[in-house]
């Protein structure tokens, strides 16, 4: 759907769409403030369809996420937030006995989900437990880290313990810029024990079941800004996704990206969710994208009009992406992958 429709007539992202699956930071939110347009974009949106938010950050409660999101203008129920350590317990619940001692690297997002789960809770792998979890929360330090070192010395397969992350998004979208995520310290107990982590989060499709699950949806379109983990996620869940301009992936991105995190729609902002969305026509090798041209020549992508902005990226990833090969492969004009889209 989307760049690769080649319906006749245009319609929107959100045509058909009965419930909407949103990422927080940097699709609604960059650390505290909301993004510009989110709020009113999502609250139009809303009637006929339902809203639900998805978050691979670990460290607040789904009440604490609801309660931010109200205060934005956002009225949001705490079942409305679907958490990556909900998605997490699922894993552990099918992992060890219920009941069981389980080591928590992160805050109290993840806590509460653990203790709500009827796990018990212990900081130190001196207390023997039967698996750890792993979130992001900005408290995190080295004493957390060797802990969960401690606790997984020995392999899974000769009898070690679960280790379960709840994402391992590297980076977070920060008012100040662009912060380490949880997946910068996974890697590191990873270079500690030489093993790898279980993953709960986008861009894996439990959180994405639970989402659906939750709400019944049947036709569910899921907003994210990362294409490594909201969209390969969405993508390998069988869900339709919009990729918007407004967090941490950036229009080089989106042309480079592989065929797996790659978006039915490609956003400049949440107002494009109710604007018609274009129909990519190819003809003679040519991509059109309304006012937008660009077709490939051998290693040269050729921009033969330039339209706006958002169209010109549009038809330049169809472009690129048809042919079937990696970008290192082509000389790619810098007006093609120009930035004036907003960003924390």
């Amino acid at each position: 759907m989307g760049i690769f429709s080649r319906r006749a007539v245009e319609t929107t992202p959100l045509d058909g769409v009965d419930l909407i699956m949103s990422d927080l930071d940097g699709v609604v939110y960059a650390g505290a403030g909301a993004l510009p347009h989110a709020v009113e974009a999502l609250n139009r949106a809303r009637p006929g369809r339902r809203l639900v938010y998805i978050t691979n950050n670990a460290s607040r409660t789904d009440s604490s996420v609801a309660e931010h999101l109200a205060q934005l203008g956002l009225p949001t129920a705490p079942e409305e937030v679907v958490t990556s350590p909900q998605a997490a317990m699922r894993l552990l619940a099918e992992r060890i006995p219920a009941g069981s001692t389980v080591l928590v690297v992160g805050g109290e997002g993840l806590v509460v989900e653990v203790e709500k789960a009827g796990f018990r809770v212990t900081r130190s792998a001196e207390d023997s437990p039967a698996a750890v979890v792993q979130g992001f929360a900005p408290e995190v330090g080295w004493l957390q880290l060797a802990e969960a070192a401690f606790a997984l010395k020995v392999p899974e397969e000769e009898g070690g313990i679960p280790w379960i992350a709840t994402n391992t998004d590297w980076t977070i979208p920060q008012s100040r810029g662009i912060a380490p995520g949880n997946g910068t310290l996974v890697s590191a107990v990873h270079t500690a024990v030489g093993r790898l982590a279980t993953v709960a989060g986008k861009p894996e499709i439990p959180i994405f079941e639970e989402a659906v699950a939750r709400f019944g949806a049947r036709h569910p379109l899921f907003l994210g800004d990362r294409l490594d983990t909201d969209i390969l996620g969405a993508n390998r869940a069988g869900i339709a996704s919009a990729l918007v301009l407004t967090g941490v992936d950036r229009p080089k991105h989106v042309l480079a990206a592989p065929a797996g995190s790659r978006p039915g729609f490609i956003l400049g902002d949440l107002r494009e969710l109710e604007q018609p969305y274009p129909v990519a026509t190819v003809v003679d090798g040519v991509v059109t994208v309304r006012g937008a041209r660009v077709r490939v020549d051998g290693a040269d992508v050729e921009i033969l009009s330039t339209g706006e902005q958002i169209d010109l990226l549009r038809a330049g990833a169809k472009a690129i992406w048809d042919t079937g090969r990696a970008i290192f492969g082509f000389r790619v004009p810098e007006l093609l992958y120009a930035d004036p889209f907003h960003r924390p």
